[in-house]
């Protein structure tokens, strides 16, 4: 099996990517490869990729050239580059980064290992790029590399929405929703090896099942993920907002199981430019939609992500998108920066706002956010809320970490624990003592 090279797989851009890594990884591993724990023991490296937005470009460029210098010092035998940003880019890779030894666009990333099992590197550089059309299914393997306590469970990959600033579609191709019973049977594994937690991703959560021929959707999906004995928390990220059905939050009030929370990517509340953005118009307003929402019993906790800099957004449409925040009081609260992306059709829409209004409109509004957050985190002083022990806090050695079931993993805050003894991996009751601007501070009873 080492004949074949120790592997090293870098892992960039979002939970998505994360999944495919994981799928990478036990593909890898049937053909015969083994992993190395650090790029520097490595022989071979494996770079998934984001191409998203211009920074994940910058960061990607920067990962790849810092990886092929290590090839260029004999430190690596190959390095193939795969994912997103091959699939935007294309064949100008190969000219501009020759010392790569394969590129793979997203629907062709199940290839890695035909690449890796070839010889020396060819002339010209292998590349394969076709339309994503792919979905993996249970019966391909996959290495968890996520916490042994929570996963991520991708329900569909791909895109159908038109939003003019994104061009995700000719990245991750048209939306195609996995099986249920695929995605039951996984559940269960996840299950039976341990995991407490199951994120739901797809780039719509809510429009799962709509492309199947077989009459099921996200709410079937939730009926039977609940039913399986031993998932302790079920949370739901990247809902689209015009599709927040009554019988979804009839499932959220009415299963445990559910965490009470709501990923809403709204990215603003303006309706000329909603409009612009292509964004499907709701029926209701999205202040309508909050209200239906916090109607139920339970109190669900509300994350958002929010755009600024848009072309042709005014002073006054950036006042009613704050006065909004104030009003709704969102639990967590992402914003970014309009990136003029080549390709999307609001690339080509005037007026521009400047770089620096739109930076000086992204602080406001998280000023803003760190103000409400801090006054919400307060209100948990004194209580005693149900906390997933992640372990050792990386700040220091005395704190244990944690995150209650309003606390999506990687991009929300946490709860730091300086008192009692915790497992990780165990979902334990925590008391508050005291809450910053995100975080919250806190002792196992």
């Amino acid at each position: 099996m080492g004949k074949k090279g120790r592997v090293f797989l870098i892992s960039l851009g979002c939970a998505k990517n994360l999944v495919d890594s994981e799928f990478l990884l036990g593909l890898l591993q049937t053909r015969g490869f083994v992993f190395a724990q650090s790029l520097v023991e490595a022989e071979i490296a494996v770079i998934n990729t984001c191409g998203f937005i211009r920074s994940a470009v910058e960061e990607t460029i920067d990962t790849v050239l810092e990886v092929v210098n290590l090839k260029a010092q004999g430190k690596l035998k190959k390095v193939v580059v795969l994912g997103c940003f091959v699939q935007r880019y294309g064949y100008k890779l190969m000219k501009e980064i020759p010392e790569v030894d394969g590129w793979l666009g997203t629907g062709e990333i199940y290839h890695v290992a035909d690449i890796l099992e070839k010889g020396s590197a060819v002339s010209p550089v292998p590349m394969r790029i076709s339309r994503p059309v792919y979905i993996e299914d249970h019966t391909v393997p996959r290495i968890q590399i996520s916490p042994f306590y929570s996963a991520y469970l991708k329900i569909a990959d791909g895109c159908s929405h038109r939003c003019s600033y994104c061009i995700i579609p000719s990245l991750r191709g048209p939306y195609r929703s996995r099986g249920l019973e695929s995605l039951c049977i996984q559940a269960e594994k996840m299950m039976e090896s341990g995991v407490k937690e199951i994120n739901l991703i797809a780039q719509d959560t809510t429009m799962y099942g709509k492309d199947l021929e077989e009459d099921v959707c996200l709410e079937d999906l939730l009926e039977r993920l609940v039913s399986i004995r031993g998932i302790r928390w079920i949370r739901l990220l990247y809902c689209y907002p015009g599709e927040i059905s009554d019988r979804l939050l009839e499932l959220m009030n009415s299963e445990e199981a559910i965490c009470p929370y709501l990923d809403l990517p709204l990215q603003h509340v303006n309706k000329k430019l909603l409009k612009a953005m292509g964004r499907n118009s709701a029926s209701e307003t999205p202040w309508d939609l909050v209200e239906r929402i916090r109607s139920g019993r339970r109190k669900i906790s509300l994350r958002t992500t929010l755009m600024v800099g848009f072309p042709g957004e005014t002073e006054e449409m950036f006042s009613e998108l704050c006065d909004f925040v104030k009003r709704v009081e969102f639990n967590h609260l992402g914003t970014f920066i309009f990136s003029r992306e080549k390709g999307a059709r609001a690339a080509r829409v005037e007026p521009t706002v400047t770089s620096e209004v739109a930076q000086q409109r992204q602080d406001t509004l998280m000023t803003l956010q760190k103000e409400i957050s801090k006054r919400l985190n307060q209100r948990l002083v004194g209580h005693t809320v149900a906390v997933l022990i992640e372990g050792v806090s990386p700040e220091t050695d005395l704190l244990l970490k944690g995150r209650t079931e309003t606390m999506a993993p990687d991009v929300d805050g946490q709860v730091l624990i300086n008192k009692g003894e915790g497992v990780a991996g165990e979902i334990m009751p925590v008391l508050i003592t005291d809450a910053h601007e995100y975080d919250l501070v806190g002792e196992i009873r």
